[in-house]
């Protein structure tokens, strides 16, 4: 088929009330689209789609729409409400309509998924015939619905074509071979598979012995180069099947971080009382002074307060005391003329008074009778003019004056909460701060405090201590997710739990090209994620891995909102590339969905105490430690330990992250180089 006169009609039926509320969420109907396009051997007309909520009744009229007329659709297929929740019910509303069922088509699409995850057997679908349109529903994960339309796709056109009338007898004159070649599909006994349904499967049996002598540590390089490969590992599909290179494309450091931002969800606002526990929280909206500060005349010193009266230049005298106010709440007496009232430095000045007498500028001159009270003092200066010595009400702060600006962050030194708290403030809107979850994988390892010696291939858990030990210290709230061994279900299972508790995840191990680096096809292929890059050209941290997975909130909420995306770093598993990925890529990503601005580490110039040798493919981020010199510029050398990704010892007292140009040869001692900073930076006589 050739002409579109010719081609068969299609439409998707997306159901789903996030998607019919908020149209930008779904990515179902852009997903599927795409796959009737490049699987789908140009068979395809326009592909028609709609998007409805979860209910029956709309269900049923679209399908009515489409396959009760002379101009029906061929196929029909939904997405959304096949699964076990309250509000699912695209199966109970499309088997009434349907004159005909298809159960090897179900069969069909149920077998490939459960090669991809257990958790296929909670789907429900369903399929069939109504009059001549065949009618199809599919998972509502975007992963799930393209890899159940990708099993079946093959073999649509022929059902289509039956359902619509053709002749069964000259359809399939030619026997079975030659519609299977029609079909571009293999024979499922010829290949033992049937996943290969799904794709152009290529099978090439490259045989390579490449045999390296090696003294040292040699860098590990690829010999050969990948064929089309999907984007990640079938688990299931044995180490024979996967890949040899990773389909990944490489992306620089700009690249990665340009990414990461832009996929990272915009910063969310919450209500929040004022106390220490806003420390590292941004204002969401700029902030007013809901009282004045001083909110009373007060004085600025210890002394009297005393009234100047216009035209009256002179206070000097004797004047007896009428009155004491302290810096303590109370009722004053109205001072009067002719009278001194003693006053401490804060203290309101009484109804009346009009300025302070420094107490350096009076002396004693009588007592109360019981020997205990100032009865008569004497102010030696007649130099004391009209509101001398007195905070006026507002000075410091005016009622309805902004204090603090939108965007502005709450510190720890104290400053912002203190001048919040000085107004009045009880609460204040600001951008809730992410909650991060730390995984590390592996079935080789272990918690770093177990008791014993390790047995052969075990190793100590020192990433996930040591990332949760830094994102605390960024001011974000952390949750321990554990170990996940390697195994997809296992791996699958951790992760759904923590979607439900978190909004953003890191984990280390699992992204390498080992037949056991189970993340990357678990994010994708089981969770419906997104991978956004699988490889970073730099050192370490070449096989750093960024993905967003969408989330569907509970009936009870979610405190991420009807829209929620959850973000995954799925960092490498060498302590020192942890490290680097974790200060390069998370922290920027933390600081834009909390607000922060400017994110991620600061930046300074350099000047090198040492030479050191810089990769002329990839750029490298040395650990070295950055100093003040005695003309207090700033220089820098490389931590002890040596920089291979493994050494936990390069990361011991590093407080930067040296950015060596991509070039060949050295940077040689005395040349400048950028460093961003994690830590203090050590002063003049530090060592």
């Amino acid at each position: 088929m050739t002409d579109n006169s010719s081609k068969l009609r299609a439409a998707i039926l997306i159901v789903s009330d996030t998607a019919h509320n908020y149209p930008s969420t779904d990515r179902a109907g852009d997903i599927l689209t795409a796959t009737f396009a490049q699987d789908g051997g140009e068979q395809w007309a326009h592909v028609e789609r709609q998007i409805i909520p979860d209910d029956v009744s709309h269900i049923q009229d679209y399908i009515r729409q489409w396959c009760d007329h002379e101009q029906h659709m061929n196929l029909v297929v939904t997405t959304g409400g096949t699964g076990f929740a309250v509000k699912d019910n695209t199966p109970e509303a499309v088997s009434p309509l349907l004159h005909r069922h298809a159960p090897g088509l179900v069969h069909g699409m149920l077998a490939a998924s459960l090669q991809v995850t257990p958790f296929a057997m909670m789907a429900r679908p369903v399929a069939g015939v109504r009059n001549k349109t065949l009618i199809i529903t599919l998972p509502g994960s975007p992963k799930g619905a393209k890899e159940n339309l990708q099993a079946v796709l093959k073999l649509l056109p022929h059902a289509c074509t039956q359902a619509a009338g053709t002749d069964s007898r000259t359809l399939h004159a030619g026997g079975l071979k030659k519609l299977e070649q029609e079909a571009g599909i293999a024979n499922v006994t010829e290949r033992g598979n049937f996943m290969t349904l799904r794709h152009h499967d290529h099978d090439h049996g490259h045989g390579h012995d490449h045999s390296h002598g090696s003294g040292g540590h040699a860098i590990p390089k690829a010999h050969t180069t990948s064929d089309d490969h999907p984007v990640s590992n079938d688990p299931r599909a044995g180490p024979t099947r996967r890949y040899r290179e990773s389909p990944y494309p490489m992306l620089s450091v700009e690249e990665a971080t340009k990414v990461i931002r832009e996929q990272t969800p915009s910063p969310k606002t919450v209500k929040v009382a004022v106390d220490d526990s806003i420390v590292g929280c941004v204002l969401a909206e700029d902030v007013e002074a809901q009282e004045a500060v001083p909110a009373y005349r007060a004085s600025i010193v210890d002394g009297y307060a005393v009234i100047v009266l216009k035209g009256e230049s002179s206070t000097k005298g004797v004047f007896p005391v009428a009155s004491v106010s302290h810096a303590t709440p109370g009722n004053i007496s109205p001072l009067k003329p002719g009278q001194i009232a003693r006053i401490t430095t804060g203290a309101p000045l009484p109804p009346g008074a009009t300025s302070v007498v420094m107490v350096e500028d009076t002396v004693l001159r009588s007592m109360t009778d019981d020997g205990k009270e100032e009865k008569e003092v004497e102010i030696l200066t007649g130099e004391i003019s009209l509101n001398e010595n007195v905070r006026e009400v507002g000075s410091d702060i005016k009622a309805g004056e902004v204090i603090l600006n939108k965007g502005e962050q709450i510190t720890a030194m104290g400053g912002e909460l203190g001048l919040l708290a000085s107004v009045g403030k009880s609460e204040v809107l600001v951008y809730q701060k992410p909650i991060v979850g730390v995984l590390s994988t592996g079935d080789e390892i272990v918690q770093h405090n177990r008791p014993g010696d390790l047995q052969l291939g075990e190793v100590r858990d020192c990433n996930r201590p040591t990332i949760m030990a830094a994102i605390r210290s960024w001011g974000f709230e952390v949750v321990d997710l554990g170990i996940a061994k390697d195994t997809p279900g296992a791996l699958e299972s951790t992760i759904r739990t923590a979607l439900r508790t978190v909004s953003v995840i890191v984990t280390t191990g699992g992204v390498s090209m080992g037949e056991l680096d189970l993340l990357k096809p678990t994010i994708e292929r089981s969770l419906g994620g997104t991978i956004h890059f699988g490889r970073v050209a730099m050192k370490p941290g070449k096989p750093t891995t960024f993905a967003t997975i969408p989330f569907k909130p509970t009936a009870t909420g979610d405190r991420n909102g009807p829209d929620a995306t959850r973000v995954i770093f799925s960092l490498p598993g060498n302590p020192a590339s942890a490290v680097v990925t974790l200060h390069l890529f998370v922290l920027p990503s933390l600081h834009k969905a909390a607000g922060v601005s400017p994110e991620g580490l600061p930046r300074v110039w350099v000047v090198m105490d040492e030479e050191v040798r810089c990769d002329g493919k990839r750029a490298e981020f040395m650990r070295g430690v950055v100093r003040v010199r005695e003309d207090g510029s700033l220089c820098a050398v490389s931590t002890k330990g040596g920089q291979r990704s493994s050494r936990v010892g390069s990361l011991r007292s590093a407080n930067a992250l040296l950015c060596l140009p991509v070039r060949e040869g050295v940077l040689a001692k005395g040349e400048k180089v950028q460093a961003l900073l994690m830590g203090r930076v050590a002063g003049l006589g530090s060592e």
